[in-house]
């Protein structure tokens, strides 16, 4: 009986340089919805898709903001393989995610990714 691969988050799949953010909302395309804003491109078959998470200091204190990261984070995690081909991702958290559960926040995540056609 095989066991499904684990669906882990490595440091390969972060985005973490200033110049990557930049050219993500330079040549990416964009899409804003509910409490997320979408920034992706689409890489070449073959690579690993990458994302990372924004929240700013308008949501609120550090354990709000904290929080937001961890359910997108989340959400990316566990939906990673859906993707028809690999991506770059920037998900930036909007003031309208505080209080929400993990349950809203993922349905406005999939809903998202739909409209972009990044998953079926």
């Amino acid at each position: 009986m095989n066991t499904p691969a684990r669906l882990r988050l490595t440091r390969a799949m972060r985005i973490r340089h200033r110049a990557d953010f930049a050219r993500l909302k330079q040549q990416g395309q964009r899409l804003a919805r509910g409490c997320i804003v979408l920034n992706w491109q689409e890489l070449s078959p073959g690579a690993n898709s990458r994302f990372a998470v924004i929240t700013t200091r308008k949501l609120g204190k550090a354990v709000t903001r904290n929080r937001c990261r961890r359910i997108l984070r989340e959400c990316f995690r566990l939906h990673q393989l859906e993707f028809k081909a690999p991506v770059e991702l920037v998900l930036i958290a909007r003031a309208s995610m505080v209080g929400q559960s993990y349950g809203q926040v993922e349905k406005v995540y999939l809903n998202l990714l739909r409209q972009a056609k990044l998953i079926n």
